[in-house]
């Protein structure tokens, strides 16, 4: 129950960071974004929507205790990657040149350790 409330919290948090930047959330149009999103959600992936409905198959596996259950969410991840994301950072590229070159170069794909940077102990 928690990867679930966590996925669709942070699928609420993405639509959330667009709609304050008033720039599209169509996937199908992503040549009409008018600002580069980096802040939010979308510092610890350029693709928090994508992760939040990969999370919810991931809760779905995990509420069937099934261990096959989770080839559907490996299965998005591969097919949203050459489906759709790959065309999205095409456009994003053209539109938003250097800034978009220094965020991916930030900010990966999906998540990985980078997602979560380790805070330091304050003395």
């Amino acid at each position: 129950m928690a990867v679930l409330s966590a996925s669709l919290g942070l699928l609420g948090w993405a639509v959330t960071a667009f709609r304050r930047r008033q720039t599209t959330v169509d996937p199908l149009s992503p040549e009409r974004a008018s600002q580069l999103v980096s802040d939010g959600p979308f510092r610890a992936t350029r693709n928090p929507m994508y992760v939040a409905m990969a999370g919810v198959l991931v809760a779905s596996a995990l509420a069937r205790r099934s261990t096959l259950g989770f080839l559907p969410a490996a299965g998005f991840a591969l097919r949203m990657t050459k489906a759709q994301i790959e065309a999205e950072e095409r456009a994003m590229a053209d539109n938003f040149g250097a800034e978009w070159d220094r965020y991916v170069a930030t900010t990966p794909r999906w998540l990985s350790l980078r997602s979560f940077p380790s805070r330091k102990p304050t003395a």
